[in-house]
């Protein structure tokens, strides 16, 4: 069966950023002229993905506006005959969406397992939009690759430093092919002793719908929480899963240093924007 459906994490408190994040959803800070969140729909419709379920909490209802039209502002900029800028407001309201809020903080695998009903029986891709990716082939793109040849859950996974492993999800590969890996087991940001390698998890995912009953019997983890690396590694004593090294270039915008570098990354690389930024930054003297 075909992927058709993405599933959007979208309900985090996003403290890395706070105080912007006290009343702005971190989805909704800009990466140049354009929100967090709609780079991550953009790559999911770059990779053919048909539907987008949008998991959000009560705080973020400015993630399901932005999504919707604002006929107001679009009549301003038609009378002004702005048309370029009319196209851009327009383009995020012509995505189907469909939105779900996770009303307790209860983890990553519990925002999940409440897209069961929209999902249905069928595979479907996961993104946390912390992480954006910049890649001539969407990231998710590729996972979907690997999973139409083998039909089973597959994880975006990258390597890190040795003493980063502490942050992420690790697996336990067994190598395939280049870039690709049976996954043995994942542990959830393990010391730097109990790592069983440098491949760590990467917001995306791929997975069958037997992920569902997987999170529905996972105990709640650290944190009292239900958390979908412990059900990812509990679905592999029931089938096969893989692990795709994804080609890009990824930034965690879900913290400050890392949405200033994917800002600068896009900006410089903006025709109108790089060369006078290019300048810029070679001006500065920093102490």
């Amino acid at each position: 069966m075909k992927v058709r459906k993405a599933v959007i994490l979208a309900a985090g408190y996003g403290t890395r950023l706070l105080p912007a994040t006290k009343s702005v959803p971190k989805e909704m800070l800009p990466l140049v002229d354009r929100p967090v969140i709609q780079y991550i729909v953009e790559e999911a419709i770059a990779a053919g993905l048909e539907q987008i379920i949008m998991v959000t909490s009560a705080s973020k209802r400015a993630i399901e506006d932005f999504f919707d039209h604002d006929f107001e502002l679009e009549s301003v900029l038609e009378a002004a005959g702005k048309q370029q800028l009319l196209d851009a407001v327009r383009k995020p309201a012509e995505v189907s969406m469909a939105f779900v809020r996770q009303k307790e903080r209860l983890g990553n695998g519990h925002a999940v397992l409440i897209t069961r009903d929209l999902v249905g029986d069928e595979p479907f891709a996961i993104f946390f939009p912390d992480d954006v990716i910049f890649s001539g082939a969407p990231a998710i793109g590729q996972l979907m690759d690997v999973f139409d040849r083998f039909r089973h859950t597959v994880l975006a996974v990258q390597q890190v430093p040795r003493e980063e492993v502490v942050q992420y999800g690790v697996i336990e590969p067994h190598e395939i092919e280049p870039r690709l890996y049976e996954v043995l087991r994942v542990v959830e940001k393990p010391t730097v002793d109990e790592a069983p390698s440098n491949l760590t998890t990467v917001g995306r995912f791929v997975a069958t719908p037997e992920l569902f009953d997987v999170l529905a019997d996972t105990p709640p983890g650290r944190a009292g929480e239900l958390w979908l690396m412990d059900a990812f590694d509990r679905l592999i004593s029931r089938q096969p899963v893989y692990a795709c090294e994804y080609e890009g270039r990824r930034f965690d915008c879900g913290r400050p240093l890392g949405l200033l570098q994917a800002s600068l990354y896009l900006a410089l690389q903006r025709e109108t924007l790089g060369p006078d930024l290019r300048a810029h930054l070679r001006s500065l003297r920093l102490e």
